[in-house]
């Protein structure tokens, strides 16, 4: 999904981005290594789909080999496989805090389609509630939100508790990109209101604390 430079509702064209299926198909087709790379550059999906799981793992080779246009190509390409991959994940958390916007952004949606380790959602809840960007704190929690796809319910406690959390920060958008991953994650709201006084957002903070506690006691 390349991105542009300029400000995006990101929340709501993500959802648009996260209906992308993720490949399922695992036939394999032999691609040599200038193939993989032609492929990678031609945004040929199909191709490199083709030669099967083995192929994230060889990606994850070529990406800190690459210049950073590449890399941006490689990240899309394992946003749009999902399959899940260690060494995918290690090249991309890499550029997880990279300051080049594109790149960036293409980081922090892949992470999640790979991998469900519970530093990748620290490294995201880490950069929504602390980057110095807005649009880098925007994209970290719209990939809250949308692609942590391999997570297991009691992982997801991990992520509430970074989301309920960041809901006390002090800057206001990230409370409100906050509350509305956590809405997007959960359908619920429980009456939260970024822009409300601290006496006012305290019990709808409350009422999600007490209904983690609920849902962690049921996994």
């Amino acid at each position: 999904m390349p991105v542009s430079s300029a400000r995006i509702p990101a929340l709501v064209i993500a959802a648009l981005v996260a209906a992308l299926p993720v490949a399922t198909s695992h036939a394999q087709t032999p691609l040599g290594d200038d193939a993989l790379a032609q492929a990678v550059d031609a945004d040929d999906l199909a191709a490199i789909k083709a030669a099967g799981p083995a192929v994230m793992s060889r990606l994850a080779r070529l990406y800190p080999l690459s210049d950073e246009t590449r890399r941006v190509r490689i990240a899309i390409a394992f946003y749009r496989l999902g399959w899940k991959s260690e060494e995918a994940k290690d090249a991309l958390m890499a550029d997880a805090r990279t300051p080049n916007q594109a790149l960036r952004i293409n980081v922090q949606y892949a992470l999640g389609r790979v991998s469900d380790d519970l530093a990748v959602v620290d490294v995201l809840l880490d950069n929504m509630q602390h980057d110095g960007s807005i649009v880098f704190r925007d994209k970290a929690a719209c990939a809250l939100a949308y692609d942590q796809v391999h997570l297991r319910p009691a992982q997801k406690v991990h992520l509430y508790e970074g989301l309920i959390r960041a809901m006390s920060d002090p800057k206001p958008d990230v409370r409100r990109i906050a509350a509305l991953a956590l809405q997007i994650q959960t359908g619920q709201d429980k009456g939260f209101h970024a822009d409300d006084p601290p006496e006012m957002r305290g019990p709808a903070i409350g009422a999600w604390q007490k209904w983690l506690a609920e849902y962690r006691s049921q996994l």
